[in-house]
């Protein structure tokens, strides 16, 4: 190979050789990179004994099963939850209703499907209430709740909210809380 051959061509050489040119000795350092990997004797026999189509999917249902009895915790989430109908974004509807032969589970009905949901605790205050079987979340936050299938990665769902949530949206409407920029420029009470 000349001397030359990894020095980059000039400017003036028109814009397609020099993106062959780049494209070429991008490539020659990417097979030399993934030969220095398969190099290590452990990473080449890992890569041995992984099939070609075998692949590792990520399942959506983790932690306590479906059908466990409820924690104390639990339970208090579920005393918390809105039923009734929602009128949601794009005139869709909801409703969601306790079941009657196991209390703290509940039944949310859209014009399309319906849903068993168990609550589960969380940490930041939110309501929420899984279908682990279908990937379905439902978020009830203050001021609207939300439907999200987690295994498309998209909500099916938004902007749902009842009397209660409507008048804590208007409230916020009217008096927003300080923004995060407000809160950073603020001058600390130890200055």
């Amino acid at each position: 190979m000349p001397a030359n051959a990894f020095q980059i061509p000039p400017l003036a050489v028109r814009s397609r050789q020099r993106a062959r040119w780049l494209a070429w000795h991008g490539s020659v350092l990417g097979l030399g990179l993934a030969a220095a990997l398969f190099a290590s004797p452990a990473l080449a026999q890992a890569a041995a004994q992984t099939p070609a189509n075998s692949r590792q999917v990520p399942t959506v249902q983790a932690g306590t099963p479906a059908d466990t009895p409820l924690s104390e915790r639990e339970r208090a989430t579920a005393a918390l939850v809105h039923v009734g109908s929602k009128t949601c974004a794009m005139g869709r509807s909801v409703r969601i209703e306790a079941d009657a032969q196991e209390p703290g589970f509940f039944h949310l009905s859209t014009e399309r499907q319906r849903y068993r949901l168990r609550p589960v605790e969380t940490s930041t205050g939110a309501i929420r209430l899984e279908d682990r079987a279908q990937g379905v979340v439902w978020l009830q936050l203050a001021n609207k709740s939300i439907l999200l299938n987690q295994r498309q990665g998209r909500r099916l769902l938004d902007d749902c909210a009842n009397a209660v949530q409507q008048a804590v949206a208007a409230a916020m409407q009217r008096n927003p809380g300080p923004s995060l920029f407000d809160v950073a420029q603020r001058p600390s009470a130890t200055n």
